[in-house]
């Protein structure tokens, strides 16, 4: 009988449910669904999980899933996260099982965590009589910008009942994989602290009088004044924001005037602020504020900034993502284990459920080890390409994370 803290198996038997977390994969790849509301995308993960011996919410709000199973000893919950949703974008993979829906793709390999995690549901199942408490899967919906972890949370995925027996489980660890096209399949990357960005928007708005393009003198350009702004911010970040605590800001549009020999009343900027804390955050914040005001000021126009919260940092535990690193290097070796020296400046709403318990997110490789991962097509790509063997390993962690956090002391 295995230990409860052996994880030399699951490997093996992640191995054998490859084929089905394939067939899942790619029913939900050539049917992608965006946004909270996924209802063809629940329905296949509801029929995957059947037959199990697992408490299943629905969540209102959003097509979540809560899917819970309880152990045979009493103990703790272990919070294991996949996000369903996919990307407002074309496929041009070419692969046999593209896209069927105009300008929807599954372009983050959110299909190939769904996968795994209904498999960890099956694996997991396998050894509810090793579990010490419960395992909360959590399929969560909205992860590309609609906040879907946030619903979640707001709806009560944190509201865990008492285990059957009358005992307290409260949640006390959290666990996800991304994955990605920019490691070799199969090997796995993480770090502690801050993980991914956090991701705001910006948004100015310029506003002067308009008029004839030979008569600048008798109008209040906002277009000079914009390009001002843009440049201004990008020497801002280089003069104000700490080397060693950084962050981007990345202008992404200018828009203004409708013709060659019209003056715009008003121009509009639009971009983005990445950061990898909330002092930083909020510094940047401050900065934009007072350097369009500032210009707009000295150009005599009228000017209306928007800063809009996106999602918060992504703070890897320290103690748990050295936790996952042990155990990833225990599972697949220690040559396959990438400590990330810095953040990724990309974003993810994992860090709300990060912000409640302690936890972490790893990055799973997918791309063929035949192929350079640093000319692999990127996630977000039209063409990215996933390894799906990369799905063993992914099954496998999920399983290994929760036995070893619900083994006894």
């Amino acid at each position: 009988m295995s230990q409860p803290n052996d994880i030399s198996t699951l490997t093996e038997e992640s191995h054998d449910l490859l084929g089905d977390a394939i067939s899942l994969r790619r029913s939900l790849h050539e049917w992608p669904e965006l946004g909270n509301h996924l209802p063809r995308t629940r329905d296949e993960v509801l029929a995957a999980l059947e037959g199990l011996p697992l408490d299943v919410t629905l969540h209102e709000t959003t097509s979540g899933i809560v899917a819970t199973l309880e152990g045979d000893h009493p103990g703790p919950t272990m919070l294991l996260r996949g996000d369903m949703d996919a990307l407002p974008m074309p496929e041009d993979t070419g692969v046999e099982f593209s896209s069927r829906v105009e300008n929807a793709m599954h372009a983050c390999g959110h299909d190939t965590h769904t996968a795994m995690l209904a498999g960890a549901a099956r694996l997991l199942t396998a050894h509810k009589s090793r579990l010490h408490g419960r395992v909360l899967f959590m399929f969560q919906p909205g992860e590309e910008g609609h906040n879907g972890a946030g619903h979640m949370i707001d709806e009560g995925l944190f509201d865990v009942a008492p285990l059957s027996n009358g005992e307290a489980s409260p949640v006390t660890g959290a666990f996800a994989i991304h994955t990605t096209s920019s490691l070799p399949t199969g090997f796995v990357s993480t770090r502690r602290g801050p993980l991914m960005a956090s991701s705001d928007v910006i948004s100015i708005v310029l506003t002067g009088r308009g008029g004839h393009a030979s008569e600048p003198f008798r109008t209040l350009d906002p277009v000079p004044a914009a390009c001002e702004i843009v440049q201004a911010l990008q020497s801002m970040m280089t003069r104000r924001v700490n080397t060693f605590n950084p962050g981007v800001l990345t202008i992404t549009q200018i828009n203004a005037g409708t013709t060659t020999n019209v003056i715009p009343e008003s121009a509009h900027i639009k971009g983005t602020i990445r950061a990898i804390s909330e002092t930083t955050r909020r510094l940047i914040h401050d900065g934009v504020r007072r350097v369009a005001e500032g210009i707009a000021s000295a150009h005599g126009l009228q000017v209306e900034v928007e800063l809009r919260d996106g999602y918060d940092v992504t703070v890897n535990d320290d103690d748990y993502a050295g936790r996952a690193a042990a155990i990833t290097k225990e599972l697949i070796g220690v040559d396959r284990f990438i400590e990330l020296p810095t953040p990724v400046m990309g974003a993810e709403d994992f860090g709300y459920v990060l912000n409640h318990v302690p936890g972490a997110m790893v990055f799973l490789g997918a791309t063929p080890l035949d192929k350079n991962p640093a000319q692999a097509a990127p996630n977000h790509s039209n063409r990215v390409f996933y390894d799906e063997n990369c799905m063993t390993t992914g099954i496998a962690l999920y399983g290994a994370m929760a036995l070893r956090h619900l083994s006894p002391a």
